[in-house]
């Protein structure tokens, strides 16, 4: 099993804090988002990682070689960052995940590394993170066919909150037969209809008609927060649990 980091994004609802720092290398207690994410990987056995850079990528790629010397950590640059969005990052990172059991994440999150344990020991093949609390329009919502132990139905932000389960992390593990599906179906969607502007879940739903979804695994037990705002980062600060600084 590899890991693939999207890290392409400008955060433009971060400035002036990513003015010239990538959101991923903003530090919450004594570690960046993503040497967290990197810890929390290897930690628990995750040999390869693959990052999908953007904006201002060469301090993503000189602050990983510089702490992670030993690790096998590769780069797939996004050279339009600024004008698609996360599902062309995962497009670009076909070569390396198409027909592979992989663990995606977005970057900007905040979370209890015991949370990539739980994933990688759930039997499901394909898994799909989630928390639960009171649900709006900006979320990325769940719904499934069966509560927690259902299928995943639907996955967007536009689906009923009263139909939703939760909203999704941001952390889903993957097995070779669904990526394999998942970039026979990105292939038209970037190719012919020019869908680089959508989120990744566009795929996701995509594919569940065709037989192909994910089982649903709550983490709101463990600590986490996306971190999209100045003041989803103040939270953040006040929030993380003192073992976790």
């Amino acid at each position: 099993m590899k890991a693939i980091i999207l890290a392409a994004g400008i955060a433009s609802r971060l400035r002036p804090l990513t003015n010239n720092t990538p959101k991923c290398l903003l530090k919450i207690g004594e570690r960046s988002l993503l040497q967290r994410s990197i810890d929390a990987l290897t930690d628990n056995g995750i040999k390869e990682i693959v990052i999908v850079t953007g904006y201002l990528h060469n301090q993503i790629e000189d602050f990983v070689k510089q702490q992670y010397p030993n690790i096998n950590i590769s780069f797939i640059h996004n050279e339009v960052y600024d004008s698609t969005n996360n599902i062309y990052s995962l497009w670009l990172a076909r070569p390396k995940a198409d027909g592979e059991e992989i663990l995606l994440l977005d970057s900007d999150l905040l979370y209890d590394p015991k949370i990539i344990t739980r994933v990688i020991n759930t039997p499901a093949e394909n898994i799909l993170t989630l928390i639960r609390h009171d649900l709006g329009e900006e979320e990325m919502k769940v719904v499934t066919d069966g509560g927690f132990d259902g299928n995943i139905t639907e996955i967007s932000k536009t689906c009923s909150p009263t139909d939703a389960i939760g909203e999704s992390l941001g952390i889903e593990k993957m097995g070779k037969s669904y990526t394999s599906a998942l970039y026979k179906e990105l292939e038209p969607m970037m190719n012919q209809e020019h869908l680089e502007n959508v989120f990744y879940e566009k795929a996701f739903e995509r594919l569940i008609p065709k037989g192909h979804t994910f089982k649903v695994l709550d983490v709101t037990d463990l600590f986490s927060c996306e971190l999209d705002t100045i003041e989803d980062l103040k939270n953040a600060k006040e929030n993380i649990p003192h073992t976790l600084y």
